[in-house]
């Protein structure tokens, strides 16, 4: 519910005008592109460093190249309370994966200045670089970098389009990647209160209902296989009888189904669980006479427990073993590539929680099935919140849509948080 002179009356303009500057400075074919450390990204960082320079915010980056805007507070001697998200996108998107984030949180710090209002503890916008997965296979790597916890084999992936390598990439953008893989934070983690994350949902449960604020309730973790191959013998279509082939569309295809069914029993069972084949090609020498010697495809599982993982990712390995040995193919495994769950801090979502009743605030508890840099950041013992703003069709696609209005709400919801911080509850 609004209030009169509130955020939600007056930053509507703002947010919307900063939002379609991004939108036309990342414009594709169709939606939006923002590869993780790309000059077009490094483009869309300095614009809003631009907005934090004339709200008068000291702006420096990390050793990792992620950006932090700072709004002083009272007394600089305390941990400072951050909020933001990553500034990349997936290829020919929607505009506001990440960015609602970002512009959430600097719109916090526009309503500051317009209000005069000073925190107690300095205010942190944070732009995250490269988030996504899209280009490089990796996920998060601003966020690992941040913590020194991306390794040489991540600096070593290819782009998917380009000969280029994500340390490369890192290079270009004047960033040193070694520093990244030394396993040690490259800022010092005790400085930081917590971290507020504002995101669009992603998927349908907010726009299905009369809530449009989501307080999260933890962050699925996930692994992820790249490519894993199916190599079989390709043979002529006519000419070779089912028992004699070994197929790999069709092994690959009995893999699948079988860990769908897999995946059913143990939605059945209560278990939090996603399963995804995202990416399927077959061989570029493939055609309709002939029986398919190579499949490749990818695997996303995810859960917000460690266990489910662990256990639905040995079931995967052990199928693939038995269908192999059935129809004589071979499955090779690529890297897998791993993110742990993460837990929210219980107590900033309490905050939250009494902040929306306050202030009429409609919120509802909701679980990430994406994972977000706040997982990172959570991991390595942040404390960290997440609050989820209803979007329309989905997320990764250049339909995605989100509502200003919803998004201010949950900007809202993240400025009383900041406004009463310091009060106990």
């Amino acid at each position: 519910m609004a209030q009169a002179d509130s955020l939600q009356d007056k930053a509507n303009q703002f947010a919307a005008d900063v939002f379609e500057h991004i939108r036309q400075m990342s414009a594709d074919t169709i939606g939006v592109s923002r590869q993780g450390y790309s000059d077009l990204e490094t483009q869309v960082q300095k614009y809003l460093m631009d907005i934090a320079r004339q709200l008068d915010m000291t702006i420096s980056r990390d050793p990792a190249g992620n950006v932090w805007m700072r709004l002083a507070g009272s007394d600089p001697t305390l941990p400072a309370l951050v909020s933001g998200s990553h500034s990349d996108s997936v290829y020919q998107a929607g505009n506001y994966d990440g960015m609602a984030g970002v512009v959430a949180a600097l719109t916090v710090a526009w309503w500051m200045r317009q209000i005069n209002f000073v925190p107690r503890r300095d205010y942190v916008v944070l732009i995250i670089r490269n988030e996504e997965s899209s280009y490089f296979g990796k996920a998060y790597a601003g966020s690992l970098g941040l913590m020194g916890q991306l390794t040489p084999a991540d600096l070593a992936l290819k782009h998917r389009f380009l000969t280029v390598t994500l340390g490369e990439a890192i290079r270009s953008q004047g960033v040193d990647p070694e520093p990244l893989t030394k396993g040690r934070p490259l800022v010092d983690l005790s400085r930081i209160a917590a971290f507020i994350e504002l995101h669009i949902e992603q998927g349908p449960m907010l726009d299905g209902s009369d809530t449009r604020v989501g307080i999260v309730t933890g962050i699925r973790g996930n692994f992820r296989h790249k490519s894993i191959k199916c190599l079989g013998q390709t043979a002529h279509s006519g000419a070779v009888e089912k028992a004699w082939r070994h197929d790999a569309v069709m092994a690959f295809a009995e893999l699948a189904h079988t860990m769908e069914a897999h995946w059913q029993a143990w939605l059945d069972k209560g278990e939090d669980l996603v399963f995804t084949i995202g990416v399927v090609n077959t061989a570029p020498n493939a055609s309709i006479a002939a029986i398919p010697g190579l499949v490749s495809f990818s695997v996303d599982i995810r859960s917000l427990k460690q266990d489910t993982l662990d256990r639905f990712y040995a079931l995967l390995r052990t199928e693939a073993d038995a269908i192999a040995q059935q129809r004589g193919v071979q499955f090779e495994f690529d890297r897998r590539i791993p993110c742990e769950p993460a837990e929210v801090s219980s107590a900033l979502n309490a905050r939250m929680e009494a902040m929306a009743r306050r202030y009429g605030l409609r919120c509802r508890p909701i679980p990430s099935g994406a994972g977000h840099d706040a997982a990172v950041l959570g991991n390595a013992g942040v404390p960290v919140a997440m609050i989820f703003v209803a979007n329309q069709h989905g997320s990764h696609n250049a339909e995605e849509a989100m509502k200003i209005e919803d998004f201010i709400q949950g900007t809202d919801l993240l400025w009383r948080t900041v406004q009463n911080f310091e009060e106990a509850i």
